[in-house]
């Protein structure tokens, strides 16, 4: 190819644009970026906003800071590349609670997303079943079996771990229910440990030995000044054209590579690319596949989310407990299913005029009836249940927001990693240049949205004829 290359990605999340970022270190000088976003804004469910005059985050708060191996992550290594290493931070109180029994009981430590590989470490909050657990003589989990996080642990470990420490934490992360969603997505590092493992305290104790952290060391970073310093730096660094409000509405094979169709109805654009990486969620992504690999959009078009609320509250001088949130299981019949009190937990974020910025996670999957109130009877039920479960009549916020995200959260069923890597075969066998990237695909979280995107590019390269760097 004698002229430059003409590379388009389609969502301008954090995955489309590490995918950005990684073609314009990796991909021959010169090769024109164009990103593609439908909305007014580059980020996706990264969003600083302002509350109060005081930033805060609208959508995901922090990143990991270590990959699944014990590893830098993804996230933290685009950081880096970007400049923005010194602007880490890390929460100054990690201490996180349960509300059950109408009360407020620290998380037990020694768990893996709530998975106790200690049984007497998780007593104060849940009765484990006794002696279910035991060695049956070969591994939990044939070499490409999956199953329901829930079905394994109630299994093996019974219902209140499940119901009291499991469900929550996977309900704060991906507003999901333990029984519904895939241990090979959701826990990797457990699902690997459980193909060699007998018991499923042995399989916890195995990965946690297989990642190990440093004692001390932090286990989630935010930049200061909010994560949307992230996009910006990242739009930039890109190098790439940036089109906001542009929609791109069909994909078209053509001899040399793609027409994209981008634009209203009536007036629509047509753009011509080598290739394309198709950064959005699963349902619009498959209807843009569709006309192009039918089994694939279906494979792609299946996958469920669950919607949220996030509701933030700038009280003046709470009586807060020294914590940096707390974890509603669905069992306590509460709207509320996760709180952060920013201003604890992030010390830069701490304001001398004694002002609390607290936020609560609203929503689950299969309850999104509780997503139906006004704004303003959100924002009254979320101080209510917040003064219910503190055990104090909280002050009346001097100002709140809610931040409502329709379909953010991927559902991953048991087996969605063997349906997306088929789906991705059968997509480079027909077209090499269109690759697909993003939570919906991989996972949830910034470093896992940031792999995804970063190998969607290093797919782009090889396809189009090698790097130039």
């Amino acid at each position: 190819m004698s002229r430059p290359w003409r590379v388009a990605v389609v969502g301008g999340g954090i995955a489309g644009l590490a995918a950005a970022v990684r073609l314009r270190d990796r991909a021959p000088a010169g090769t024109e970026i164009t990103v593609y976003e439908q909305s007014g804004a580059l980020g996706g469910k990264l969003h600083t906003g302002e509350l109060a005059g005081q930033p805060v985050e609208f959508g995901a708060e922090s990143f990991l800071m270590r990959d699944p191996a014990g590893g830098e992550s993804a996230a933290v290594t685009l950081i880096r590349r970007l400049g923005l290493a010194g602007k880490i931070v890390h929460p100054t109180v990690g201490q996180a609670a349960l509300a059950v029994d109408g009360g407020l009981r620290p998380v037990p430590g020694g768990t893996l997303v709530g998975v106790p590989g200690d049984l007497a470490r998780v007593a104060t909050v849940a009765k484990p079943a006794a002696d279910a657990d035991r060695d049956g003589g070969r591994p939990l989990l044939g070499p490409d079996e999956d199953v329901a996080v829930g079905t394994l642990v109630r299994a093996r470990l019974g219902d209140q771990v499940v119901d009291r420490l499991v469900d929550p934490m996977l309900g704060g992360v991906y507003a999901g229910r333990a029984d519904d969603l895939s241990l090979v997505t959701t826990m990797p590092a457990l699902a690997r440990a459980a193909r060699v493992e007998h018991t499923l305290t042995g399989a916890v104790r195995a990965a946690q030995a297989a990642a190990p952290r440093a004692p001390g060391a932090p286990v989630f970073g935010t930049l200061a000044g909010g994560l949307s310093t992230l996009v910006e730096a990242a739009a930039t660094a890109s190098g790439a054209t940036i089109r906001l409000h542009a929609a791109v509405r069909e994909l078209t094979p053509t001899a040399d590579g793609w027409r994209l169709t981008v634009g209203p109805t009536r007036d629509p654009e047509l753009v011509e690319a080598d290739a394309v990486v198709l950064a959005l969620p699963a349902r619009p992504a498959a209807r843009l596949l569709a006309p192009v690999t039918p089994e694939v959009a279906t494979t792609i078009g299946g996958l469920d989310y669950a919607s949220v609320a996030l509701v933030t509250l700038a009280l003046p001088n709470p009586e807060l407990p020294a914590l940096s949130g707390f974890l509603v299981p669905a069992t306590e019949g509460l709207l509320i299913k996760a709180s952060t009190f920013f201003t604890t937990k992030w010390g830069h974020l701490a304001r001398p005029d004694g002002m609390a910025l607290v936020r609560a996670s609203v929503g689950r999957y299969g309850d999104e009836t509780s997503l139906h109130l006004a704004d303003p009877d959100l924002v009254a039920t979320v101080h209510r249940e917040l003064s219910g479960v503190l055990g104090v009549a909280l002050p009346a916020p001097l100002a709140s927001h809610v931040q409502r995200w329709g379909g953010a959260l991927p559902q991953y069923a048991p087996g969605h990693g063997d349906r997306v890597a088929a789906a991705r075969t059968a997509l480079r066998a027909a077209h090499p240049t269109l690759v697909l990237a993003g939570a919906g695909l991989d996972g949830v979280g910034i470093p896992v949205c940031v792999r995804s995107g970063e190998t969607a590019a290093e797919e782009i390269i090889e396809a189009l004829g090698g790097s130039g760097s």
